[in-house]
């Protein structure tokens, strides 16, 4: 595991490229985000249990300006998911250049300014941007891991396993 978030940033950032075009995430932002800094740098973060909670466990909006790269950029959208209303929030890994990439309907880049234009599923409410944070913050507290699942079927099971029950 690499003490330097810049490389953790590029390695995070990397991973998510390759992943572009992929719908294997739609309705998984969070765990996009947090895989591709995960499993591309071999530690696991701890942040909350859905792009909302995140953004308000980090702080996000603090930060003025332009996200820098490897920031988490936060939205809030409310709409029903597991059978309860509420703010899920959304989020994306900044790349530079006001870019942020993000797993929507299928993983895309966008202008992290532009993305409450996008059409929300039907029930849903459109983004707001709330802030970003930078991805130092959300290292914190972060520790060592192998991944040794694949990334998405891990996704998706963790999602199963939080909200089924709810």
């Amino acid at each position: 595991m690499s003490d330097d978030t810049e490389e953790i940033s590029q390695n995070a950032i990397r991973w998510a490229k390759q992943h572009l075009g992929s719908a294997a995430y739609a309705t998984r932002c969070l765990a996009f985000v947090e895989d591709a800094i995960e499993r591309a740098n071999g530690i696991e973060v701890f942040g909350g249990d859905y792009a909302g909670e995140s953004a308000r466990l980090y702080g996000a909006g603090q930060y003025p300006g332009e996200p820098t790269p490897g920031a988490l950029v936060f939205y809030d959208t409310a709409g029903e998911l597991f059978g309860s209303r509420q703010n899920w929030g959304h989020v994306g890994l900044a790349l530079g250049g006001g870019e942020v990439i993000h797993a929507w309907d299928k993983v895309r880049v966008d202008d992290y300014r532009s993305l409450a234009s996008l059409s929300p599923a039907a029930g849903w409410e459109p983004l707001r941007l709330v802030g970003w944070v930078p991805l130092a913050r959300v290292l914190e507290g972060s520790q060592a891991r192998e991944w040794s699942t694949d990334a998405v079927s891990a996704a998706l099971q963790q999602q199963t396993d939080r909200f089924a029950a709810s």
